[in-house]
């Protein structure tokens, strides 16, 4: 599996895991609701290992664009509120940006 499918796992994993305690705690929700978001964080770490990188810090940093895109994805499809083109315009830069992190020449 390439690493932007893992990042994307990784990220549907976080926001799930992370959304569950805003629902907790923000939303009224029952605390049985972090359950299964505590697993879902640690199923968010483990996939995150699996993106190709050589050292930890970079696959994160990578990451950072990744969560954003999905962060969005999120907020339209499970909240019901549309990103507005600012929101798009932010996240391509920062896609753009982690393309750069993990994929740049790295003189090997």
């Amino acid at each position: 599996m390439n690493s932007f499918l893992w990042y994307f796992l990784a990220a549907i994993a976080e926001i799930a895991g992370c959304f569950t305690f805003w629902a907790w705690l923000r939303l009224g929700k029952s605390p049985v609701w972090t359950v299964p978001g505590l697993l879902l964080l640690a199923f968010f770490a483990f996939v995150l290992t699996r993106v190709d990188a050589a050292w930890a810090g970079r696959a994160y940093a990578a990451y950072g664009g990744v969560y954003i895109v999905a962060s969005l994805l999120w907020m339209w499809l499970v909240e019901r509120t549309a990103p507005d083109r600012w929101d798009a315009l932010g996240a391509a830069l920062c896609l753009a940006g982690a393309a750069v992190v993990l994929l740049g020449p790295r003189g090997r």
